[in-house]
């Protein structure tokens, strides 16, 4: 039986040999990116295999030579001659210990190493590919299905010798031709599916099969942990340290099963595998999955557009006719023959041009001296100070920096041009935004366009970057520019702050004079106008004052004229009329009596009570 177990493992080695020299040289011939990298796990499989096979002739010379050993100490008188410590020293068992010891780690550390590194370089690889036409397809085809066919034969074969007659070191190399089987099937599946018009079904094959690589990677580093932790039992068969679960896994999925059945029955207490549910649903599951598989493909041949949205359906790969959805529910082709894709038509969409936030950061208030933003968008602007210019005598011109955060809203309105006329409209169109907000505050006042300026540049803005999508055919409509969030740097914004407070400093100063002029001057030429006006009034009034008096003079020169005499006692008169108003005067009534009169020129301090005048009765 170890005989047969070797013949197996060799046949096994050969074959993963030929299918991964086929798979590779099968790849590049049909453009298959998928068939290239499922050779790196026929590689794979060939080293574990080969490694496997030396241990298989350790663990055979080791046999033979007990079996020499206990036909020598048949009899007693043999026996003597050989005691524990000489059974110790057995070379053949020395060397499987060693082996097991040392060149199995090393290997197992070696294969990690290496899986790391083919991850990285068939990631990069394919990162940096381009997709094209398989060659040949349908030869690519028959050739991967047949290997498939041919793999899965024989890799079932072995992995049932494995576990019936428990050759453990026959099971890696089984599982690797059962998961081959799999990986050539994918394979050529992926192939028809590109002839169907998915052309990129075979790239996201090839990268799947990366990431199950990556998986067993990461399972190595895992088994040498362990190994190093694992208590050593003497005569105790230790598991395979190379080999991967993960590959007995996905080649041999029928094991989940036993493992399932058998954790089951230890936690029950009874034999739950045998009880019919359990039978059946391990009969019956490969239908209930196709079952479930059957619905979820008929359920792709109704589509639902929401509210506010239109989708874009497409039958491999091209728009159909009237292939635009509006919101309802529609039917098409099951998947992949249609695929529909989704667009928010009536959405609001936001981007913004300048800082990226910081994740999860909510300031109510922002000040311009703490960072608020996790990276800052630095621009030049022009600057009205000339004196840097002046003072270099170079000729340069005088620029500032601001760090900007400008959001800006759109709407698809051609769904045809957003789609189908760029490989991603939104990225263009934020690059076409950033473009025009770096070429339009190149040439603007950094105060102008921090105060007065902002809504006429944000109107300004709006109407650029609209132009050039319309240009570009975005089908798309720019709604709103936003500048709010426009300042110095972060690290200059208090300098900055300062250089604003002199300004507006100087600026006070500049108004308070000015208003100290304006008032003096008005209230100087007012005093002037005053002093104008109150000497003409004077010049009136001496004129005036002349004039009449010469015209009295003329009038009185006729009345002498006319009766000198009457003039004069009327003039008499006149003058005494003027002298005695206001003047008291006293009346002497005798005159032939010698009176003597006392005149009291004083006037009273007070009242008497007979100069009050009584009020009349009513």
């Amino acid at each position: 039986m170890e005989r047969n177990s070797r013949k197996i493992g060799v046949v096994n080695l050969l074959t993963l040999v030929a299918a991964g020299a086929l798979s590779i040289a099968l790849g590049r011939f049909a453009n298959s990116l998928a068939g290239q990298v499922a050779s790196i796990f026929f590689g794979l499989g060939a080293l574990i295999s080969l490694v496997s096979l030396i241990q298989m002739g350790l663990e055979e010379r080791e046999r033979l030579e007990k079996l020499e050993f206990d036909e020598l100490t048949r009899d007693k008188a043999s026996a003597s001659l050989f005691n524990q410590a000489e059974a110790e020293a057995f070379p053949a068992r020395r060397a499987r210990e060693q082996f097991d010891r040392w060149v199995l780690p090393i290997f197992t550390g070696l294969l990690v190493a290496g899986e790391i590194a083919i991850v990285i370089f068939a990631w990069k690889w394919l990162r940096e590919t381009t997709v094209v036409a398989p060659n040949q397809p349908l030869v690519g085809l028959a050739l991967f299905g047949v290997t498939a066919l041919i793999l899965f034969v024989l890799g079932k074969y072995s992995s049932n010798l494995a576990r019936l007659d428990g050759q453990r070191l026959v099971r890696p190399s089984a599982s690797f031709l059962v998961l081959g089987a799999y990986l050539s099937m994918l394979t050529a599946l992926c192939i028809g599916l590109v002839l169907g018009g998915q052309a990129r079904a075979d790239w996201w094959l090839a990268r799947v099969f990366v990431g199950v690589i990556a998986l067993m990677g990461i399972e190595g580093v895992a088994s040498l942990i362990f190994e190093i932790y694992r208590p050593r039992v003497r005569g105790k068969q230790t598991r395979l340290v190379y080999e991967s679960r993960v590959i007995g896994l996905l080649g041999q999925p029928e094991s989940i099963f036993t493992t399932a059945a058998t954790a089951l029955d230890y936690q029950f207490g009874f034999k739950v595998s045998e009880t019919w549910f359990y039978q059946f649903l391990e009969k019956a599951l490969a239908w209930l999955v196709l079952v479930q598989l059957g619905v979820l493909f008929v359920s792709t041949m109704v589509v639902f557009i929401e509210p506010g949205e239109q989708g874009l359906i497409e039958r491999w790969g091209r728009p159909r006719a009237e292939h635009i959805l509006n919101p309802g529910a529609h039917l098409k082709l099951p998947w992949p023959a249609e695929k529909v894709y989704r667009f928010h038509t009536d959405q609001v969409q936001t981007f913004t041009v300048g800082m990226v936030p910081e994740e999860g950061a909510h300031e109510p208030v922002i000040l311009w001296t703490v960072k608020h933003a996790k990276e800052e968008f630095n621009l030049l602007v022009a600057s009205r100070d000339q004196s840097a210019t002046q003072s270099t005598n170079r000729g340069g011109v005088p620029a500032d920096l601001l760090s900007v955060s400008i959001p800006v809203q759109y709407q698809i309105k051609n769904i045809n041009s957003f789609a189908y006329k760029h490989v991603n409209a939104g990225k263009l169109l934020e690059q076409l935004a950033t473009r025009e907000v770096v070429r339009y505050l190149v040439g603007v006042d950094i105060f102008n366009i921090m105060s007065s300026g902002r809504k006429a540049a944000s109107a300004e803005l709006q109407q650029l970057i609209q132009t050039r999508a319309d240009e570009q055919d975005l089908g798309v409509k720019v709604l709103y520019v936003g500048l709010q969030d426009i300042h110095p740097p972060t690290k200059a914004a208090p300098a900055f702050e300062a250089v604003v407070a002199a300004r507006q400093e100087i600026e006070s100063k500049l108004r308070a004079a000015e208003g100290y002029a304006a008032r003096t001057v008005t209230i100087a030429a007012a005093d002037a106008q005053k002093r104008i006006n109150a000497a003409q009034s004077y010049k009136v009034k001496k004129v005036s004052a002349a004039a009449a008096q010469a015209g009295q003079f003329t009038n009185q020169l006729s009345a002498y004229t006319a009766s000198p005499e009457v003039f004069l006692q009327r003039a008499y008169l006149m003058a005494l009329s003027r002298g005695a108003t206001n003047a008291r005067k006293f009346i002497m009534m005798s005159t032939n009596a010698s009176e003597s009169i006392q005149i009291d020129l004083q006037d009273k301090v007070r009242t008497d009570l007979g100069e009050i005048a009584i009020p009349k009765p009513k």
